[in-house]
């Protein structure tokens, strides 16, 4: 009897352990409802006018006072992220906005591009050829695969 005891322990044990890791992000399709899932790093946004901070509740003075200091302010819990849904069957990207630990998920307005770096504007100019799309893509120098 103790030995059944001392499995349903280790077993009780084993489930407060699981318990306590993190949790998958609840994002969800606005569209669907579904679960995201992330294909991308995060892109965080920065403010780089008094207006953008303002608009995040920062008083004119300080907005002011912040930028004279530096010339963009990063924002922690704004971003750019590219999600894949199982409904769609198609990558999209999203803006993500936490606010205590809740998601807020919305489609990008053009203008939010620009304060955003390291993300190439996925709606690129069609004048520009695939093949230069996809080398600005390229992080490494060595791309000679493609001359060949």
């Amino acid at each position: 009897m103790s030995v059944q005891q001392d499995k349903e322990d280790e077993l009780q044990r084993r489930c407060n352990r699981n318990r306590k890791r993190s949790q998958r992000r609840k994002i969800y399709c606005p569209i669907h409802g579904c679960y995201l899932d992330s294909v991308s790093k995060k892109f965080y946004l920065y403010a780089d006018t008094p207006g953008q901070l303002q608009a995040r509740g920062v008083s004119s003075r300080n907005a002011r006072m912040l930028l004279a200091q530096q010339q963009a302010i990063p924002l922690s819990d704004e971003w750019l992220e590219a999600f894949w849904c199982q409904e769609c069957h198609q990558k999209t990207w999203y803006r993500i906005r936490k606010r205590n630990h809740i998601y807020e998920v919305s489609s990008v307005p053009a203008e939010i591009w620009q304060q955003v770096t390291g993300v190439i504007y996925p709606d690129h100019n069609p004048s520009v050829s695939e093949f230069t799309q996809r080398q600005v893509k390229k992080l490494g120098y060595h791309t000679g695969k493609d001359f060949r």
